[in-house]
């Protein structure tokens, strides 16, 4: 079977304790580089992850012909130019969300991957891997709660170390783009299209100028969704479905642990059922079918216009938070 080398763009916590980890439990990917602007760290993180080559630049990581993938988990600001990058130098490109600080920013992608159509691009939405949604969806195809009416997430943690990227306005920060886009792509994801009308309401740290806690209602036709996203709340997410005869909950919806089962209640005729899904590594998931489209030359299962269509929905709520008004799409 034909392995994908990958090469990773940074040193994150987040690359080295989730997706490093996944490459090498797929089936078809190995980690062969790793980099940072830190030569010392990229040397270091390399020695200890067992990693074959490490760089002190990101050019250099591109520069390297034999690397088929590279992982983008670098700062928000800096997914689409470094992406755009990874993409002259011929590589495949998984990028971590949001992909883009706007919208707009998001569509420069867009066109790029249409000048280059056999170059895989792909938001790193892991969450939609795991079959716990696939459940969700047989449960609702089944109209095991009705017709559905609404849906609400929360997604909510505590952070305020002014030293975190996450609270630096001119990365990207605050907890709309940080999770609040979870709950945003999850709402589209569900209900399979896009929302009519945005109303958002955002609290901006004074300190930090990000916002630290947004709130927003999407109309889809007849039915709704809501959410609510922090980084000020004691760490908490829930999803819960709404139908005319039940409804559904989501314990983990967006990070379920990958060594425990996650778990799916269905209320209906006055009875609550558990729902248990064996435990997975959605990283993984994410990886192995991220690979298959670059294998087999397929489409990915989440194209580029899909995080178009998600950062134009946060581009509403930002400009309906502004505007203090619903705002149209």
């Amino acid at each position: 079977m034909k392995q994908i080398k990958w090469g990773v763009l940074s040193t994150s916590n987040f690359g080295i304790n989730h997706l490093i980890p996944a490459i090498r439990a797929s089936k078809t990917g190995n980690v062969h580089a790793i980099a940072s602007r830190d030569k010392n760290k990229a040397d270091r993180v390399a020695k200890e992850l067992n990693i074959p080559f490490s760089y002190g630049s990101y050019e250099e990581l591109l520069a390297d012909e034999t690397i088929d993938a590279v992982y983008n988990p670098l700062p928000n600001h800096l997914h689409v130019p470094w992406t755009i990058k990874a993409m002259e130098a011929g590589k495949h490109v998984l990028c971590e969300k949001p992909i883009a600080m706007n919208s707009k920013e998001a569509e420069l992608l867009l066109r790029k991957t249409r000048e280059l159509p056999e170059l895989k691009v792909m938001e790193a939405f892991m969450y939609r891997f795991h079959p716990q949604w696939a459940e969700v969806q047989s449960l609702l195809e089944r109209q095991e709660i009705g017709t559905v009416q609404s849906f609400h997430s929360v997604f909510t943690y505590y952070n305020d170390d002014p030293e975190n990227i996450r609270n630096w306005p001119k990365m990207g920060g605050g907890g709309l783009m940080d999770i609040g886009c979870y709950c945003i792509s999850l709402s589209r994801f569900l209900f399979g299209s896009e929302p009519e009308s945005v109303f958002g309401k955002l609290e901006i740290d004074p300190q930090f100028g990000v916002d630290r806690k947004a709130s927003g209602i999407l109309t889809f036709g007849e039915k709704t969704a809501t959410f609510t996203c922090s980084t000020r709340t004691h760490d908490y997410q829930r999803a819960i479905i709404f139908g005319t005869d039940g409804l559904i909950e989501i314990e983990r919806p967006f990070n379920p642990s990958g060594d425990e089962p996650a778990y799916i209640y269905l209320t209906k005729n006055g009875e609550r059922k558990t729902i248990q899904i064996d435990s997975v590594d959605q990283y993984r998931l994410q990886v192995d079918a991220f690979t298959h489209s670059i294998i087999n030359n397929t489409a990915v299962p989440t194209p580029v216009e899909d995080a178009v269509a998600n950062m134009n929905v946060i581009d509403a709520v930002f400009k309906s938070d502004e505007k203090r008004s619903v705002i149209d799409l």
